[in-house]
């Protein structure tokens, strides 16, 4: 690949789409105020109104009165900064039929990589921010004596539900011993079985306990052999990214096309009371 050949807007509409493949937990989130992203520290204001009164009405008697509506706002700051640079040498490029696959299989992995950091610090918050009151406590998942996986899924959705968290729209992301037990039981496996034949698309695995199903290598961890499980709903945490520069150049010490590209994110929990976790230790 010749740098007159780079089109800057398409690597970076490219990265951007394996970007969103790569991602597991971003793609859960709420990612309404996308869009107007420029630079690291532009921030988001998230207006959110109050619960509206519930009264009782009798008929030629009650005087209604409107309530002014109550208002907060939350703001979502781009405070992540994440940046990739390759070269690709000239010799390495003559060797394949196609130079441009070679910067597009390493495109891809950028790509992967910038995803991977994105999930592991969004999950990190989704963890720490819950609401204390929807944590379940260390346990150790296996069979027997031990907590079963599946009914361990029941009591998170019983948390979300405590919560008056809407059905549509939940999910949980285990770390994949979880869904190893996952699939010797019974319940799980013959769950939803449509749901469970889908295919196989940013880790999702099937649905359970209502909730549909994630595995993830980036779930925060308590201790060797132990993840946190993670269950919630896409209202509780709003994310935002841009791939803000995509560059190509001639690299001047060396006979190589070099690219390099900067990712801009940020995201905040906005309802902590619709996230649930348990402290998951590996049998």
């Amino acid at each position: 690949m010749s740098v007159d050949r780079f089109i800057p807007s398409l690597w970076a509409a490219t990265l951007l789409e394996n970007l969103n493949d790569a991602h597991v937990a971003v793609n859960l989130c709420n990612r309404n105020y996308e869009g107007d992203i420029s630079q690291s520290g532009d921030t988001v204001r998230i207006t959110s109104i109050g619960r509206i009164t519930i009264d009782d009405y009798v008929k030629n008697t009650t005087t209604i009165t409107p309530e002014t509506l109550d208002d907060a706002q939350q703001v979502l700051t781009i405070d992540m900064a994440k940046y990739f640079a390759f070269q690709v040498d000239d010799v390495d490029a003559r060797q394949v039929k196609d130079d441009g696959a070679l910067m597009d299989v390493a495109m891809r992995d950028a790509a992967w990589g910038l995803g991977d950091a994105a999930d592991t610090s969004v999950l990190s918050a989704m963890q720490a921010q819950a609401d204390t009151g929807n944590a379940l406590g260390a346990m150790i998942i296996g069979d027997g004596a031990n907590i079963d996986a599946y009914e361990n899924l029941v009591d998170l959705a019983v948390k979300l539900d405590d919560n008056n968290v809407p059905r549509a729209g939940r999910w949980c992301v285990i770390p994949p011993f979880y869904h190893g037990w996952l699939q010797k039981n019974a319940s799980f496996v013959s769950y939803g079985t449509a749901a469970n034949r889908e295919d196989l698309e940013n880790g999702i695995i099937g649905a359970a306990a209502g909730m549909r199903i994630v595995v993830s290598n980036n779930l925060p961890s308590a201790g060797a052999g132990r993840n946190y499980v993670i269950a919630g709903h896409s209202d509780g945490v709003t994310y935002a990214e841009q791939i803000n520069s995509v560059e190509g150049y001639r690299q001047e010490n060396a006979f190589s096309d070099a690219v390099k590209g900067l990712h801009l994110y940020g995201y905040k929990i906005t309802r902590p009371y619709v996230l649930a976790n348990a402290d998951c230790i590996s049998q």
